[in-house]
């Protein structure tokens, strides 16, 4: 679908930008760069996917409840994608750099 390709473009430039800005930086290319890196691709692709599911179904269910789609869904899906979306981050970085830089 549209969320996954998208969601797939943006995870590909998240992670060539922070190993870009890493090796600028005089970073050597290391499991800790590339982790980092790691984290930020996958929380992006995985927001955009969540962005995408909830922003198609919310409609549905705001209208078998009652209330306007057409009114209510942009100010809920807006907060639900960004609360989601900054559990999803720290989660993955919970995730992955445990242990290494956490």
């Amino acid at each position: 679908s549209s969320g996954l390709l998208l969601g797939s473009i943006l995870g590909v430039l998240g992670f060539a930008t922070l190993i870009a800005w890493g090796l600028i930086d005089g970073d050597p290319l290391n499991m800790e760069l590339v982790l980092k890196a790691t984290v930020v691709a996958s929380s992006l692709l995985l927001i955009v996917l969540f962005g995408n599911v909830i922003g198609a179904m919310l409609p549905f269910i705001l209208s078998k409840v009652g209330l306007d789609p057409a009114v209510s869904s942009a100010p809920f899906v807006a907060t639900i994608v960004d609360v989601s979306g900054i559990i999803i981050y720290f989660s993955i970085a919970v995730f992955l750099l445990s242990g290494i830089l956490l």
